[in-house]
C-alpha cells in the first residue's frame, strides 16, 4: 500500500506541475472553449487573479507531492481545486471528465492514506 501511495502521490504531483508550469510559461496553446464553458472561462479570465492563483496553488502542491514534504497540508489545500476541476468537467466539459475524476479520486485516496495526520482537527 505504501508503494501505491507513493506512485499516486508522484503522478498527481507531476500532473499538477505540468499543468501549472505549462500555464505560466505558455507551453501549451489554449484550447477553444465552446458553449457554457466559454462563458464560464471568460468570467474566470476577466477576474484576472483567479486562474493564476489556482495555478500557483497547483504548483506549490505539485512540488509538495513530488518532494514528499508537507503532503498532508497539500492534500487539504488542493482539495477545493480538484473538486472544482471535477465539477467544471462534469457540467461543462464532459469529454475530459475521466482525467478530472482520476485527479479527484487520487486526492481523496491520499487524504485517506494520511488520515492519521488529520485526526486532531476533527476532535472536539
Amino acid at each position: 500500500m505504501k508503494l501505491a501511495t507513493t506512485i499516486i502521490r508522484i503522478l498527481i504531483g507531476l500532473f499538477l506541475l505540468f499543468a501549472s508550469i505549462s500555464f505560466f510559461l505558455k507551453l501549451m496553446p489554449e484550447t477553444e472553449a465552446t458553449g457554457n464553458f466559454k462563458a464560464f472561462n471568460a468570467g474566470l479570465v476577466a477576474s484576472v487573479y483567479l486562474i493564476p492563483l489556482a495555478k500557483a496553488v497547483e504548483l506549490l502542491c505539485g512540488l509538495s507531492y513530488v518532494t514528499g514534504k508537507y503532503v498532508s497540508l497539500a492534500n487539504i489545500v488542493i482539495l477545493p481545486v480538484t473538486l472544482n476541476i471535477l465539477l467544471i468537467n462534469y457540467f461543462m466539459s464532459p469529454e475530459t471528465l475521466p482525467i478530472a475524476a482520476l485527479l479527484f479520486l487520487g486526492n481523496l485516496f491520499l487524504i485517506w492514506r494520511y488520515w492519521h495526520n488529520y485526526k486532531s482537527v476533527f476532535t472536539p
